[in-house]
């Protein structure tokens, strides 16, 4: 069984930094390949950051330069570092994870999800 729980979310002032981690378990080597999305109220889902089960990483444009991507295998934990923050990037966000065969990076493509972590950035 997967189970994904973020956390790191909070409140910060524009310019500001946060570091999202996402504890992940159940996860097989099929399966392990993870995204960050975000959802602000009233807009869909978008996909924010994607890393693949070899390192390969991408990039939603609105934050490429300011958001990295990556994982700790030996620790199960997928991270989202986030500078330079805009409020713009007030949303809730999210962990996921996909049976990695799929090419796509839409919120379909991802079978299992976390509850999301709250990041507010004022200006």
């Amino acid at each position: 069984q997967v189970q994904l729980v973020e956390s790191g979310g909070g409140s910060v002032q524009a310019g500001g930094s946060l570091r999202l981690s996402c504890a992940a378990s159940g996860l097989t080597y099929s399966t392990n390949c993870m995204g960050w999305f975000r959802q602000a109220p009233g807009k869909e889902r978008e996909g924010v950051a994607h890393i693949d089960r070899e390192g390969g990483t991408r990039y939603a444009d609105s934050v490429k330069g300011r958001f990295t991507i990556s994982k700790d295998n030996a620790k199960n934990t997928l991270y989202l570092q986030m500078n330079s923050l805009k409020p713009e990037d007030t949303a809730m966000y999210y962990c996921a994870a996909k049976w990695c065969p799929r090419s796509d990076y839409e919120p379909y493509a991802y079978g299992y999800w976390g509850r999301g972590t709250q990041v507010t950035v004022s200006s």
